[in-house]
């Protein structure tokens, strides 16, 4: 038999189309039984899977996957019965205290924050002789439950009205405190436009410390003081900056890999000195309410996305109007004229970051499923259940589209007049 390689170029062309039924179980022959991070093309140039979890980017920025998608591949039929294997960490005496004031978008911890919390526990967990804790500040209400898989060893929640709103003054004079009692060796913040970015700044000029904006990477450094190096985008992210790692830092996403294989105790704690009474100079009056409508895809929070599955058109614009949604729409739904230009979502569209996006009707074409990677949470509602939408969404409801949404409104205007009865008795 000659020892020749043969190459099959079919094999290689199910390699490369992510949408071939035979996507999988072709990957994972050229890889040997494992889906491989890297294979050759056609041309004899080495590609690589941009959905593997740690993929470094073109720009040296590490790109994860967050859609789930690649894990749930991998991952046996019984998985979601699985015994959760996360390692219990308890750090009772820690060597130093590490603390990071999340955004907290919506109450609850972002993609940014558990990014910000993994490069907390880079530091903390890098002598294991002498592990330091990963403290968390959180202010105001939160819907919160995850805070230990998330990586915290301590958590000072600061609830109440004092702290609800826009109250910069009151969070770093408080803040303040937190450095006097305990003293954290670093401090982390989200460089962020949700109020990280702001308070960290103001919170180096209290400490008097020269903050480390914008940084996207952090690495051990024997030639540094603190023993770390940070790496900061510069020149409009054209350039980087290499710097030593200093108290104060305000990190962007995918700075780190959020934590996956351990659990955290997230003991609470309080200050013992209490908290300071400021006066402050700046009243907050209350959000002002915006029309969905005027609201740019790029920026909206929450999406109601139709596609060629809608076929009730009056009903999908009553529902977004009712749920307080802006609207978008698939290439196809556009392309028949029953949504404007502007509303398109995906690679040739508008890239979207929500933080809620419902696919109604979209079956998930690739440009698609591009344009709405950076969403946290994906609601799909279609009557193909194995139609890729389905694959990325994090929760999926199979039926008809107008039947769904007209249950929904129904639902939802049933609880308004229900909470406005109770308000009226009360």
């Amino acid at each position: 038999m000659s020892d020749i390689l043969r190459r099959d170029p079919r094999k290689e062309w199910i390699a490369r189309n992510r949408l071939h039924p035979q996507h999988q179980s072709v990957l994972a022959e050229l890889g040997g039984g494992a889906r491989p991070t890297e294979w050759m093309g056609p041309n004899g140039v080495m590609r690589r899977d941009p959905r593997a979890v740690g993929f470094i980017g073109p720009n040296g920025v590490r790109r994860i996957d967050r859609s789930g998608a690649q894990q749930a591949a991998q991952a046996p039929a019984h998985s979601a019965a699985a015994k959760d294997t996360r390692q219990n960490v308890t750090i009772d005496a820690p060597a130093f205290i590490v603390a990071v004031v999340p955004d907290m978008a919506g109450g609850r911890l972002s993609a940014h924050d558990r990014d910000l919390l993994g490069l907390a526990r880079q530091l903390a967990d890098a002598d294991p002789a002498s592990p330091g804790a990963v403290l968390a500040v959180v202010f105001g209400e939160h819907k919160e439950s995850a805070f230990g898989e998330a990586g915290i060893d301590r958590l000072l929640h600061l609830d109440g009205e004092r702290f609800s709103g826009y109250l910069p003054e009151l969070k770093v004079a408080t803040l303040q405190s937190v450095e006097r009692e305990l003293g954290p060796r670093f401090w982390l913040l989200p460089d962020s436009a949700l109020g990280g970015g702001e308070l960290g700044r103001r919170l180096a000029a209290r400490l008097g410390e020269r903050p480390a904006a914008q940084v996207w990477q952090v690495e051990a450094s024997n030639d540094s003081a603190t023993g770390w190096r940070a790496t900061a985008r510069a020149g409009a992210g054209r350039h980087d900056v290499h710097r030593e790692l200093p108290r104060v830092v305000l990190a962007l996403a995918e700075c780190a890999d959020p934590i996956s294989e351990t659990r955290h105790a997230a003991d609470p704690i309080s200050l013992g000195q209490g908290l300071p009474d400021v006066l402050g100079r700046i009243e907050d009056l209350g959000e002002v309410a915006v029309d969905p409508a005027s609201v740019s895809l790029a920026e909206a929070e929450f999406i109601l996305s139709a596609g060629n599955g809608v076929k009730d058109w009056d009903g999908y614009h009553h529902a977004a109007d009712v749920l307080g949604a802006t609207k978008g729409a698939s290439r196809v739904a556009v392309d028949d004229g029953y949504m404007p230009r502007d509303r398109q979502v995906g690679a040739t569209g508008t890239w979207v970051s929500a933080r809620v996006y419902v696919a109604i009707g979209i079956s998930g074409a690739i440009q698609h499923l591009q344009g709405i990677q950076s969403c946290d949470k994906v609601v799909a509602v279609n009557l193909d259940e194995g139609c890729d939408m389905a694959k990325r969404a994090d929760l999926t409801v199979i039926g008809d589209a107008s039947a769904v949404l007209a249950a929904l409104v129904a639902r939802v205007e049933q609880y308004r007049a229900e909470q406005q009865e109770n308000r009226d008795a009360a």
